[in-house]
């Protein structure tokens, strides 16, 4: 007799009272019934297991992917911003100095203009002082000496008020120098910021795509293509329909700058591209409308600050559609047909999706 066959008939003899039995054992058995059933609906196959827990890895991986994929685009268009606004600043500093180097000139010349003038000064005022009108047999050439002595004070004195401008001027400026290095200074360190934590999420992605076995690969690129397809679903239907107003002139480039963009499909995806072989969002812009001649800096929020707002219902081929507070995260440009051409993340192409939903602006060159 094995355990189990001990647990359900004990060694020691059954009452011989059935009712008791029935009082007893009916209980006994209907709680094991209860507690079997519980065990056996709690049981599922292995297989079922091992895909479930599949997908629920894959789901937080496709989540985790897709995270970074967002905030390294976001972080490439924040290295742009810094690299624009730098670029600014940069323009600035080269004007600045412009104007110190002629401030500097300026105040040379006044200096030496002051001291001419005061020594002229001084000569007619000694020349004043021993010449007296009473006296004087020659009433014209005092006359003149007196006027030359005005003339003299009123140079000195014009001098004096130009040289302390040009040399208040010169001080504003070094102060003003002093304040754009520092925001030069401070666009270098976001840049230098952005490009750091960057290149250490692009590390993390790699590792982990390289880390996907088969099936969760599979069930990754699975829930990844879900996802994208649910993020182009209702895209007419954002807060941007609701804003009506004139709409600007058609861009005559428009064509132009949608085959060039066109002509980039498949080109890798590269973190601060804007050159063919390698392109991120606002860089394939740029060089797109570029091509049809059109100048637009390469950030996407510059490029919305630059271009004339669309109203939803105008849009056509060429206009750009941009993301994020004040397109600062991403750019994309309409073709048509309710697609648009972009380039996307780290480790995707410049391809054509289908227009999606969020985008906070539209913008026409």
């Amino acid at each position: 007799m094995n355990d189990a066959q001990g647990a359900l008939h004990p060694m020691t003899p059954w009452p011989a009272n059935r009712s008791w039995f029935r009082r007893t054992a009916g209980p006994l058995l209907a709680l094991a019934a209860v507690l079997l059933g519980t065990v056996l609906f709690s049981v599922r196959p292995s297989g079922a297991d091992q895909l479930s827990d599949a997908r629920a890895k894959a789901s937080q991986i496709s989540s985790q992917i897709s995270s970074m994929q967002m905030q390294i685009t976001t972080l490439n268009e924040r290295y742009n911003a810094a690299q624009y606004h730098l670029s600014q600043i940069q323009s600035q500093i080269q004007a600045t100095q412009t104007a110190m180097v002629k401030a500097q000139a300026q105040v040379a010349s006044d200096t030496e203009n002051l001291r001419q003038s005061a020594v002229d000064a001084y000569i007619m005022a000694g020349a004043q002082q021993t010449t007296n009108p009473l006296f004087s047999t020659n009433q014209k050439t005092y006359a003149a000496q007196a006027e030359y002595g005005h003339v003299a004070s009123s140079k000195l004195s014009d001098n004096v008020a130009r040289l302390t401008a040009a040399q208040d001027f010169l001080k504003s400026a070094k102060v003003q120098l002093t304040t754009q290095q520092s925001a030069a200074q401070e666009q270098t360190n976001a840049a230098s910021a952005a490009l750091s934590q960057a290149n250490g999420l692009q590390a993390q992605l790699k590792s982990t795509l390289g880390g996907l076995n088969g099936q969760i690969a599979s069930l990754v690129a699975q829930q990844q293509a879900a996802a994208q397809a649910a993020a182009h679903q209702g895209w007419n239907t954002g807060g941007y329909t609701t804003k009506v107003f004139p709409a600007p002139p058609a861009a005559p480039g428009a064509a132009g700058a949608v085959a060039a963009a066109m002509s980039q499909v498949g080109t890798p995806y590269v973190w601060g591209g804007s050159q063919p072989g390698g392109f991120d969002c606002s860089g394939l812009m740029m060089w797109a409308w570029g091509r049809a001649g059109v100048g637009l800096p390469h950030f996407s929020g510059a490029q919305m600050g630059s271009t004339a707002p669309v109203p939803f219902n105008a849009m056509q081929p060429g206009d750009l559609l941009f993301y994020g507070p004040g397109g600062s995260e991403h750019v994309a440009m309409y073709i048509g047909g309710g697609q648009m051409v972009e380039a996307t993340h780290t480790g995707d192409f410049v391809r054509v999706d289908p227009v999606r939903g969020g985008f906070v602006g539209i913008g026409r060159p």
